[in-house]
């Protein structure tokens, strides 16, 4: 299986972008989706607390996956069972369920009120995929766990250890999910028990399939998971959002080599019987957790995706691959090492990946030399002048048309960016991605052009 990770914790598109994104998706290699819902879910009755004002209509996400079933992708939806849970541990009514209570990142095992919100969370995303045979429960970097006052009781009356204590928790989940929904598959990261031994770890894992995210040093570990007893594992490459918490363009070569590392480490598995590889999961990661910025948009990282997922699919990065991402884009070349695509493009959210670009490559550096190297600026308008508001006109009106046609473009240019956001994303996030990488450099723009009038 090839599942897409769609992380819905920031910039969540509308179903509409969906509609066009799902199709191409198909075309590219992909037979799944993997959905992390976080707070775009719709949450009912106790739990509606924990909706974004912007969450997904229960229509939108039947609707979601009719589209994923027109075009043969499986949905598996995501649902935290451990530790990146800020979006339900920020809210005061559930305060009391953190690991250490300053930290919002991760639940506290052993009170009786975690499983039970669990078990109600899982039940309501549940009964809403009932198409679904597999369900993914995170449980990757549960931080600060063990540093509890619970916690540590437990260990010191349990003889037990972090690992020990994880694995409790962890099987409470999946008992929960087997005696409920008998047949339902689970899917789980790795990180958390690279640490745990052997011994601690054999033990029925019959219904949970781990997802590795070690590449390229996956070998010794996947070693470890065949003496632990575990049949199955698949992989987790990623095609956008592990460069960098603000990174706004995706560096193509980057992730085209992830994959020709997992590629390779693929080739390993087949050794390695009985444990047999059952699929990857291309993550796209959005935001590293619910309080951090936003990475690169879904469209500024479609060509990653295509060349990706093509690279999988023919097990390289083929002339074919290569012919095929084109094709399917509507593009007329890709420099893989400058990160850039020539020709107009014909893929979902084109028009933004263009003007992305333009931001990213030219909105700073062009404001910045205007502010910076202009020596009447710096002579005749410094910031002493712009505060005591005086100045030569003779002086003023020597960078003033430069000054005020930068603006004028800049800010026509970001009305069309805004309007084809507003297509794609919901206010919040049109709103966050301007804050954060555009306002720091107009603003500024913006400021010296109302002092000037």
């Amino acid at each position: 299986m090839r599942l897409v990770h769609l992380d819905l914790k920031g910039a969540a598109p509308r179903v509409s972008y969906l509609e066009q994104v799902f199709p191409l998706l198909s075309q590219l290699g992909a037979n799944g989706v993997l959905v992390e819902y976080e707070d775009m879910f719709p949450f009912k009755g106790e739990l509606e607390i924990l909706r974004s004002p912007y969450a997904y209509s229960e229509e939108d996400i039947e609707r979601i996956q009719q589209l994923a079933e027109q075009h043969k992708l499986e949905v598996v939806p995501l649902v935290q069972t451990f530790g990146h849970v800020e979006f339900i541990l920020k809210h005061e009514k559930y305060q009391h369920l953190r690991e250490v209570e300053r930290f919002p990142n991760s639940f506290n095992p052993h009170v009786p009120d975690t499983l039970a919100l669990l078990k109600s969370i899982l039940s309501q995303v549940i009964e809403k995929h009932r198409r679904s045979t597999w369900i993914h429960i995170g449980a990757d970097e549960v931080f600060h766990l063990g540093e509890g006052m619970d916690s540590k009781n437990w260990m010191s009356h349990n003889k037990g250890d972090v690992g020990t204590m994880y694995l409790k928790h962890i099987k409470e989940v999946l008992n929960f999910l087997t005696a409920q929904y008998w047949g339902l598959r689970v899917l789980m990261w790795d990180d958390m028990l690279r640490k745990i031994s052997v011994g601690a770890l054999r033990a029925s894992w019959g219904t949970v399939a781990l997802v590795a995210r070690a590449c390229p040093s996956a070998v010794p570990f996947l070693t470890k998971y065949v003496e632990s007893g575990f049949e199955a594992v698949w992989f987790a490459s990623a095609f956008k959002g592990t460069t960098g918490p603000a990174q706004a363009w995706t560096p193509l070569s980057y992730h085209l080599k992830n994959h020709l590392s997992w590629l390779k480490v693929m080739q390993a598995v087949p050794r390695l019987a009985p444990l047999r590889l059952q699929g990857v999961v291309l993550t796209g990661w959005q935001r590293y957790d619910h309080y951090s910025v936003l990475c690169e948009l879904l469209p500024v990282s479609i060509p990653s995706l295509a060349i990706c997922l093509q690279t999988l699919v023919n097990g390289g990065f083929t002339e074919e691959a290569k012919r095929k991402v084109l094709d399917v884009l509507g593009l007329e070349s890709v420099q893989l090492e400058q990160s850039t695509c020539e020709g107009r493009g014909a893929f979902p959210g084109v028009e933004i990946y263009h003007m992305v670009e333009q931001v990213n490559g030219h909105l700073k550096e062009s404001i910045l030399k205007a502010l910076e190297e202009e020596s009447a600026i710096k002579g005749w308008f410094s910031p002493y002048h712009r505060k005591h508001q005086f100045g030569n006109p003779r002086n003023m009106e020597s960078f003033g048309s430069k000054v005020l046609k930068l603006h004028d473009d800049w800010e026509s240019f970001v009305r069309d960016l805004r309007a084809q956001l507003d297509r794609i994303y919901f206010p919040d996030t049109v709103e966050e991605w301007m804050e954060e990488n555009v306002n720091p450099y107009l603003d500024q723009l913006r400021d010296l052009v109302r002092d000037y009038r």
